[in-house]
């Protein structure tokens, strides 16, 4: 997951987060350099641009290296339209160049 640019942390407030060591210790593993701290930061924005329409994709076909046919089974979101995608309405699953499995409708590559 690439780091968004966002605001200087020295413009950013001070929020306290209770976790537990496990999850801590699985985030900071994931993060690697760029730190858990901007990793939760990039997690919370994903989620709050999806939840709340303002979605831009990071993604496009050239990034998607195989997919394959799949049926929804919770609502999501496509990564290269943004188009919802409804539970159980058909969709792919697209394998990307690091190796993630990502929702695609079935019209983002119809086109």
């Amino acid at each position: 997951m690439a780091t968004i640019t966002r605001t200087p942390t020295t413009e950013m407030e001070v929020t306290s987060i209770r976790l537990e060591r496990e999850l801590k210790d699985k985030l900071k593993e994931i993060a690697g350099n760029q730190g858990y701290q901007a990793l939760i930061r990039d997690i919370l924005w994903n989620y709050v641009q999806q939840k709340s329409g303002e979605w831009k994709p990071r993604f496009s076909q050239a990034d998607i290296r195989a997919s394959i046919a799949a049926t929804a089974q919770q609502e999501e979101r496509c990564v290269l339209t943004g188009q919802l995608i409804q539970r159980q309405q058909p969709m792919l699953l697209g394998l990307t160049r690091n190796g993630d499995m990502v929702p695609l409708s079935v019209e983002s590559f119809s086109e």
